[in-house]
């Protein structure tokens, strides 16, 4: 069920753009602008600084630790029932977090089953904008990001404005009921392709009515050939593709050997095939982090996420403790630096598609400027100078939108996929670790000035060894993945998403 060249690029494409923007607006927008709710929890439940911070913490690190298992859900299930079932977690989270009645239980709905719907959404939108653009497909996926940072922009002011209407359980009541608008985004969300687990009842299906099929599979249909335009060509399985075909195989051998005394041992072949085809897949990721290049590109991006998310969640409580405004401003400085990190996303985006910028440097270069800032906000004794460094450290967020681009660089494009997840489980670990540390230090010195000091100093640890380790120096060898011209090809399983 292979797309064709003429569904590609346009048409419908720009719906399912559309579309995905929307799914990441109404997903991402409480979430990314938490930083508003953070202030109310402290009053609400009179918890520690660093307890309540587990909340923020994983609304936004969940989702990409468990990021493989959202794929493999998408992969086999499809974009469209995932984005329904995380409509329903989204929604059931921010309607359980109104009736909280305290921290502990506000962590599981808001930060575990928030931050879980989040993730479905962002794997569902990515890979089914990857399925219908090809030459165009960054373009699309840098459109449908950004609904995450205009998400915030709108988010930050109108959570602001229903506390003051209604409160916060009303506010979390009625963001709640919105986010059901979701299940209306997944409704434009038409498959090109058959997803694997219909792809494998197909298979058992056709085999239970057809018997010549026992003797040639039809490798055409247990393939998934998301963006293929071309089925005349053989290529060698993917990780990912012998895995499927290994299950789909299970079930002819089930089906072919019933009632026969060597079903055992035919049951054994197939269990050792599939315990070689994951023990590849394993391999391929240790060989992964064999490069060092990437190890240095994972502990970088750890190291940025670890220090720069904490001002999303603390900046307003940071301006409030500090006496420099009363209350959140009407364009609060967590909607001011995600409108930043929208516009970084898209000028970043485009100065790495120039020859002669370096991505690795130019990520490295962002990393030594946010930090900087980071550094700055202790000594910063001015609302405005809070918003300016808002604005500098969001555009310096929005090197996310490169990492899939520094990624392919690194490691090729055959690899891609395994090693972006493996690079968003060190980010989603650093995200979900910032808040609490940054929380536990205020607890302890009653003061965010030693916090800002340690998460400017991560950050600045990471750019530097982000930049020492993938200096010229190391490159005794040139292999493949080192190539400069990096050509995308349609097989949307080796395009990585574009944060």
């Amino acid at each position: 069920m292979a797309p064709s060249t003429e569904v590609l690029d346009g048409g419908w494409g720009w719906a399912i753009v559309v579309a995905s923007f929307m799914a990441q607006f109404l997903a991402y927008g409480s979430p990314q602008s938490v930083g508003v709710l953070y202030p109310e929890w402290l009053h609400a439940f009179q918890e520690g600084k660093s307890m309540t911070a587990w909340v923020g913490s994983l609304v936004a690190g969940v989702g990409l630790i468990a990021s493989p298992v959202c794929s493999a859900c998408v992969d086999n299930f499809g974009a469209r029932p995932v984005t329904i079932f995380s409509g329903v977690m989204v929604s059931g989270g921010l309607i359980l977090s109104a009736f909280a009645p305290n921290v502990q239980f506000l962590i599981f709905s808001y930060g575990i089953v928030v931050g879980l719907g989040c993730g479905l959404v962002y794997a569902a939108t990515l890979t089914i904008t990857c399925q219908y653009f090809d030459k165009r497909r960054g373009l699309a996926l840098g459109i449908v990001t950004t609904g995450t940072s205009v998400g915030a922009f709108i988010y930050a002011s109108a959570q602001n404005e229903l506390i003051m209407l209604y409160g916060l359980d009303g506010c979390l009541l009625i963001i709640g009921a919105v986010a059901l608008n979701l299940m209306a985004c997944a409704g434009f969300m038409r498959p090109l392709n058959m997803p694997g687990y219909y792809l494998k009842q197909k298979a058992a299906l056709e085999r239970n009515t057809e018997e010549q099929l026992f003797e040639k599979p039809p490798m055409d249909d247990l393939k998934i050939t998301a963006c293929s335009t071309s089925t005349n060509t053989e290529k060698p399985l993917t990780v990912k593709e012998l895995l499927i075909t290994v299950d789909a195989k299970d079930l002819a051998v089930q089906t072919e050997k019933k009632g026969s005394f060597l079903t055992g041992l035919a049951i054994m072949k197939v269990i050792k095939k599939k315990q070689q085809a994951y023990f590849k897949y394993m391999h391929s990721m240790y060989e992964i982090l064999q490069d060092q290049a990437m190890v240095a590109f994972c502990i970088a991006v750890f190291l940025f996420s670890l220090g720069a998310f904490p001002p999303v969640l603390f900046i307003e409580d940071v301006a409030q403790s500090e006496g420099l405004i009363e209350e959140v401003s009407v364009i609060p400085l967590v909607s001011i630096g995600a409108i930043a990190t929208c516009v970084g996303k898209l000028v970043l985006g485009m100065l790495v598609d120039i020859k002669w910028i370096n991505g690795i440097y130019l990520y490295a270069f962002t990393m030594f400027a946010g930090g900087v800032v980071l550094l700055l906000i202790p000594i910063t004794k001015t609302y405005m100078g809070l918003q300016i460094l808002s604005v500098i450290l969001g555009f310096c967020s929005g090197n996310w939108s490169i990492t899939s681009y520094i990624t392919t660089k690194i490691v090729g494009l055959d690899r891609l996929t395994q090693a972006h997840g493996i690079l968003m489980f060190f980010g989603g670990f650093g995200i979900m670790l910032g808040p609490p540390v940054v929380g536990c230090f205020f607890d302890w010195t009653q003061s965010y000035d030693l916090a800002f000091y340690f998460s400017g100093g991560c950050v600045e640890l990471g750019a530097f060894i982000l930049f020492l380790l993938t200096l010229p120096c190391w490159n005794k060898k040139h292999s493949e993945n080192d190539r400069p011209d990096v050509h995308y090809t349609s097989n949307c399983d080796k395009v990585a998403s574009v944060a």
